[in-house]
């Protein structure tokens, strides 16, 4: 029997394949699991474009997240906090708080994508990486000054 594989599966291959399989496995485990259907003309049209439809869409994010890295590269972000003797901040620059200020700059980043280093706990220039996923990230300039 010809099937068309809906995801990857281990032991057979990988997503919009067209396999031939025993009926019997095909019938009682892969299409009820749906993990595959049935190879018609039909299906195997609908599953070409389902295939390119999602291509064009990840190209598109991709060039959207290499534009979104640009541009974070040339955010700079300050932050006025209390701070005691030395400069040492009373609490710290928060992931949530960079997230806030991205934002008022008119960007959508996660708190979850912010990598801060080392913690920010000191008035000074930092820089902190956004991890924005498919290999694309983004660097944003901190300067913490001290409250007057």
């Amino acid at each position: 029997m010809k099937i068309i594989l809906k995801q990857s599966v281990d032991s057979l291959g990988g997503e919009g394949e067209i396999l031939e399989v025993k009926a019997g496995y095909a019938r009682n485990y892969l299409i009820p699991k749906g993990w595959a259907k049935q190879a018609t003309k039909v299906n195997i049209a609908a599953t070409e474009k389902e295939i390119d439809a999602r291509l064009k869409k990840e190209a598109k994010t991709r060039e959207n997240l290499e534009a979104l890295g640009k541009q974070l590269d040339k955010i700079s972000l300050k932050f006025e906090l209390k701070a005691g003797e030395e400069g040492k901040l009373f609490g710290s620059v928060t992931s949530q708080m960079i997230v806030d200020g991205i934002a008022e700059k008119g960007y959508t980043v996660n708190k979850k994508e912010i990598e801060i280093e080392e913690s920010i706990n000191h008035v000074g220039k930092y820089f902190v990486d956004v991890k924005l996923g498919h290999g694309f990230s983004g660097r944003v300039k901190l300067k913490v000054t001290a409250e007057k």
